[in-house]
């Protein structure tokens, strides 16, 4: 147990209410690939078969701020997911505001699986998989109150701060003049805003391997599907390089998904690697924990600069 963390047993009780009469808390586990929230396993014992639970808390000043909002979302887009065909955890408590908790938390069922970002033979099939559940995420029906909030942007003209050393500068130049206009038109859909394969959970290998579940909902939003393909692009040409980034939206769309075409595209893709820059790096510190040490600052950079070159190769 957790007993020697400063602020655990106000949490432990928190949570310990939210259970069945009988039932108890065993042990507390961190949980590795997490960056903006401390994560833990909380494993349960009691009258039934023992199981798992998941403890999200929002530490860190900035996100602590923001906690109320960002929980609140994420539980609503949990009992919204409750009973369809995308693998979400189940809610069980939201202490949004941190009145019970030492920092505002979540806790949720525990989904089997792992996070996979490895490099191996299972990179391709891994794509085709993430391309379509997002293309599921991205069939959700949400209105009135289920609609979540309308998208933003992670990045603006004005905003985007390109590596200090790079001898690119035109190739930023010019990322930067694309996306300095107003948004394309777009069909709305329900996005889950930070997919990518940090947060989306797998088990089984080969022929085998499938989704077990997608996590973190705090940013779910209402936007373009571009969008959403857009990020999970950025994620994957970072981690194994621009090929990987350059494939995923075809898979996307071989699995049903919807894109629209040339420049408006681009815009997309653009204005979500731009909000990579200039520290792609700090993206990668829940990745090395899983194990890519070779995701160095040097690595990424130049996996980014690649990535927007090859973007208007294909589209400009």
């Amino acid at each position: 147990m957790e007993d020697d963390v400063q602020g655990w047993a106000g949490t432990h009780r928190w949570v310990q209410g939210a259970l069945a009469p009988g039932e108890r808390i065993t042990r507390a586990t961190p949980l590795k690939g997490g960056w903006t929230s401390r994560m833990r396993r909380l494993d349960v014992e009691g009258t039934d078969a023992p199981y798992a639970l998941v403890l999200r808390s929002f530490v860190k000043p900035f996100y602590r701020r923001h906690a109320p909002a960002l929980l609140t979302r994420e539980a609503a887009v949990l009992r919204l997911l409750q009973a369809g065909a995308v693998p979400a955890a189940r809610l069980r408590a939201v202490d949004a505001q941190g009145a019970h908790c030492e920092y505002p938390s979540l806790v949720m069922s525990h989904l089997p699986g792992e996070v996979r970002v490895r490099e191996d033979g299972d990179v391709e099939r891994r794509i085709a998989l993430l391309a379509a559940q997002l293309a599921a995420v991205h069939a959700v029906q949400a209105s009135g109150a289920n609609r979540p909030r309308p998208w933003q942007a992670w990045t603006s003209p004005e905003r985007v701060q390109p590596p200090t050393h790079t001898d690119r500068a035109g190739l930023w130049d010019r990322a930067v003049n694309v996306i300095d206009r107003e948004a394309p038109a777009h069909r709305p859909r329900f996005l889950h805003r930070d997919f990518h394969p940090g947060n989306v959970l797998f088990t089984g290998t080969g022929e085998q391997l499938t989704v077990s579940g997608v996590v973190d909902w705090v940013e779910t939003s209402w936007g373009p599907a571009d969008l959403d393909v857009a990020h999970c692009s950025t994620a994957l040409a970072l981690l194994h390089g621009t090929h990987a980034g350059m494939a995923f939206p075809d898979a996307y769309e071989q699995a049903g998904g919807h894109l629209t075409a040339g420049t408006d595209h681009l815009y997309w893709r653009l204005l979500d690697a731009l909000a990579f820059a200039p520290d792609a790096e700090k993206v990668a510190v829940p990745w090395r924990e899983l194990g890519r040490t070779d995701l160095t600052p040097e690595l990424l950079s130049t996996r980014l600069e690649n990535y927007l070159q090859t973007l208007f190769d294909r589209y400009a």
